[in-house]
């Protein structure tokens, strides 16, 4: 056999070999692209620049996903990663948190009926005009009011530890009474139990005694968000107004009773920031509310992600 020939079969049977260990992107090898990938975009509201994450096939029944204290939409990406070959997905960030623009508590009012406001008219801008409601903590508050100023655009609400009742706020919400009541007397004990790192970290881990479960980015990443200029002003400001969302809480039961809306209710059983009565609060204003109580604490789908995702496509599938 002439060399060149036993040299082009050598390297022949050796390319053969490492063909499996080959890099992903050179040009030899052929990638299969996302079919939905999660696009970052921004979008402007009423003069602001709102950042949301968005996945998923249009013509597909939209979730639209809204976000806890003091997360942003990112808290989401297990479900974009799980659910957008099926359903049309979009979570924003509020004025004041994640990438959206943080204006200054000086010219912009942080309270909840604001923020629903920003978020009806986000729907609007994109051209959202049915859609799921998925609410996760301060999600429920920003939800019920966008539900009751626009109840055509709801097809159905998802609750994940989300509280609308006064049972459902437990013991640790004595200090924050105190604030409410009493603004400049208990700001500085307000802002060390609701922003500091060990607040921070026990929203995620709650009691569960795993806890080698729980990236512990999740909240040091939180804390370096609440630790921003301006941030403690910006939080202070919202959470001095959740004492309306505790006077609202009987007329978004009511709403609830009255139309009676296809409900999903999902609860970390680790929870501590909410009173683990809250599920069952729901079932009294709607009997047929579905409730599931998952492995994982107050951000549940850090460790639940898998069944959450099962739960919410099985609950989807029900749309009409």
């Amino acid at each position: 056999m002439h060399p060149f020939l036993k040299v082009s079969r050598v390297v022949l049977i050796i390319s053969m070999m490492l063909a499996p260990f080959q890099l992903p992107g050179v040009a030899q090898v052929k990638e299969h692209p996302v079919k939905h990938p999660t696009f970052y975009r921004t979008i402007q509201v009423d003069g602001l620049s709102i950042f949301y994450r968005e996945a998923g096939p249009k013509g597909a029944p939209t979730l639209l996903l809204l976000h806890g204290l003091p997360s942003s939409s990112r808290m989401y990406e297990p479900l974009f990663s799980r659910l957008s070959d099926r359903y049309h997905l979009v979570a924003p960030d509020y004025p004041g948190f994640g990438h959206s623009d943080w204006p200054d508590p000086k010219t912009f009012a942080y309270t909840f009926d604001h923020i629903a406001e920003t978020m009806n008219r986000f729907a609007e801008a994109l051209g959202l005009s049915h859609y799921t409601l998925y609410m996760q903590d301060y999600g429920g508050p920003v939800g019920f009011r966008m539900a009751l100023t626009q109840p055509d655009r709801i097809e159905a609400l998802i609750v994940q530890d989300a509280v609308s009742h006064n049972e459902g706020l437990g013991a640790n919400w004595k200090p924050r009474r105190a604030f409410w009541a009493d603004r400049a007397a208990n700001e500085s004990a307000l802002r060390t139990n609701l922003l500091s790192l060990a607040t921070t970290r026990t929203r995620h881990v709650g009691n569960d005694p795993n806890v080698e479960r729980y990236d512990p980015d999740l909240w040091t990443d939180e804390f370096a968000f609440l630790s921003q200029p301006g941030q403690a002003e910006i939080q202070s400001d919202l959470f001095y107004d959740y004492r309306t969302n505790v006077d609202s809480y009987a007329k978004w039961q009511a709403w609830m009773r009255e139309k009676q809306p296809r409900l999903l209710v999902i609860w970390g059983k680790y929870e501590l920031s909410f009173d683990s009565s809250e599920p069952e609060s729901y079932r009294r204003d709607v009997p047929n509310a579905e409730i599931h109580i998952v492995d994982g604490g107050h951000f549940a789908l850090d460790t639940a992600a898998d069944e959450v995702a099962v739960l919410v496509g099985q609950f989807m599938k029900g749309q009409k």
